[in-house]
């Protein structure tokens, strides 16, 4: 039984299950490329983690039948870094890079001219010697994803020819995943055992798969040849995930809202400290499920727990 994650992503494009629009979109996008001989047009994707931006990007790579050379935004500093990037790529390669929004803003000025007229312009030499040379570079197709969206600026998102939306999964969604997770595991899943993992999931297949595989380890610990919901029950009861799939940190955000500041709105870095939590991981991965649900709301105040989110939390204090 494999313990790579990758293992248990989807190889090929009708096999990715879920965000059924922006996978018909992209088909249409990848067969418009390959009739007309030209790279796909920049792409960005929005959305919250685990949704499967980077996956279906590698999955467009393999439909053109093209290389995919992979970064961050976050270790993108020096114009350098970049340029070494783009002058290696070959004709028609695709270029993805995660959480694009971090790029550092004299980099991302790079990109203008690479994503528009395929050149790039590379400073050579020093002081009075100094000169500017223009570089043409292949036509590569950028991919780029982000879960804040808001913080790319103007000039850059207008380059994008493409912008797609990832979505929160349904439950239905998740089940299949999971069970497709399970089969290539190499243990069987009873359907209602799927489908109560998948409604503790967040709407996200990376955490329907984290939590596959643990319950896998409780399987084999226990003896069990399948999963039922028996067992998948016990194994939440175990890892303290709740019935919307909170856990520790999730609920300890909801009990600080509730009863530290008495349900009145407060601020993220009140929260950062009252948490001992990174601002990034409150905004990115705690509060959209949250938000989704109903446990909170924004305001300009700060954050509030909603009339739902305190009834819910009641139950464990």
């Amino acid at each position: 039984m494999s313990e790579n994650i990758l293992d248990l992503r989807p190889k090929s494009l009708d096999d990715y299950i879920g965000q059924e629009k922006v996978k018909q979109q992209i088909k249409l996008f990848i067969q418009a490329s390959k009739q007309k001989k030209r790279p796909l047009d920049h792409i960005l994707f929005t959305g919250a983690p685990g949704l499967g931006k980077t996956t279906l990007a590698s999955l467009i790579a393999k439909e053109l039948d093209a290389n995919i050379i992979t970064t961050t935004g976050a270790i993108l500093n020096k114009k350098g870094d970049l340029a070494g990037i783009l002058t290696s790529l070959e004709e028609g390669d695709v270029l993805f890079i995660d959480e694009i929004h971090r790029i550092n803003k004299s980099v991302e000025e790079l990109l203008y001219s690479a994503m528009e007229d395929f050149k790039i312009d590379i400073l050579i030499g020093k002081d009075r010697s100094a000169k500017t040379i223009r570089l043409d570079i292949p036509r590569f197709t950028l991919i780029g994803a982000t879960t804040r969206a808001g913080l790319l600026s103007s000039p850059l998102l207008s380059r994008f020819g493409i912008i797609l939306q990832f979505d929160f999964y349904d439950e239905n969604s998740l089940s299949q995943i999971i069970k497709k997770s399970a089969e290539k595991l190499g243990i069987k899943i009873t359907d209602e055992a799927s489908l109560e993992i998948a409604k503790r999931s967040r709407g996200t297949p990376r955490i329907a798969n984290r939590l596959i595989k643990r319950i896998e380890d409780f399987a084999v610990v226990k003896n069990k040849e399948e999963i039922d919901l028996k067992l998948v029950l016990e194994a939440f009861e175990f890892l303290g995930i709740d019935e919307y799939g909170l856990d520790f940190k999730d609920r300890e955000y909801l009990k600080v809202l509730a009863f530290n500041f008495e349900g009145k709105p407060t601020g993220i870095k009140t929260l950062c400290i009252a948490l001992s939590e990174e601002q990034d991981t409150i905004e990115q991965v705690i509060e959209p499920y949250l938000i989704k649900i109903g446990f909170i709301i924004k305001t300009p105040k700060g954050r509030v727990i909603t009339e739902r989110g305190l009834n819910h939390i009641k139950n464990y204090t």
